[in-house]
């Protein structure tokens, strides 16, 4: 797999030397379930540092852009990666999305639960709307474990993933 280069100029394999990376790739940041998924990562960074497990986060923003989204959400020293041509969605087998999985009716209903319920509601599209998430445990370099989003609306269970 491609060495990854974070924006503080850290590769991605050796930080899965040093420990597990819990490697998130989001949706664009005007997302709802985006958004939402932000706001999980918020609540658990601080486990996940205590554990060893360190965050790096996967979009297709610009770097500077991102470092803005991040700072609302309490992520701003959390790493980044910037793929704005989505190869690194495409080598860890993220795929765009199909109708009815970014629009089919589940999604709509959580959406409503996540957006208008909680607070996450949609903003703007900053990068491919059709763009599927995912979420990679590495360690050593290796993926020990994967979420792969079947609906855009899924939610990962970070928590457990820290602990794989």
């Amino acid at each position: 797999m491609t060495d990854l280069m974070t924006n503080r100029g850290e590769r991605v394999s050796q930080l899965s030397q040093q420990g597990s990376v819990l490697l998130v790739f989001l949706r664009h940041f005007g997302c709802t379930f985006c958004r939402e998924s932000l706001v999980e990562l918020s609540k658990i960074k601080r486990d996940a540092d205590s554990m060893g497990v360190k965050i790096v986060l996967v979009h297709m923003s610009r770097a500077a852009y991102a470092d803005q989204v991040l700072g609302i959400y309490d992520l701003g020293e959390v790493s980044h990666v910037s793929d704005p041509e989505q190869e690194l969605y495409r080598e860890y087998g993220l795929r765009r999305g199909k109708w009815w999985q970014l629009f089919g009716p589940p999604v709509v209903w959580r959406g409503i639960v996540a957006g208008l319920m909680k607070g996450n509601l949609p903003g703007k599209f900053v990068a491919d709307p059709y763009q599927m998430p995912g979420v990679f445990v590495l360690r050593k370099n290796k993926v020990i474990s994967r979420f792969v989003h079947r609906y855009a609306s899924d939610r990962p269970q970070y928590r457990e993933l820290l602990n794989c």
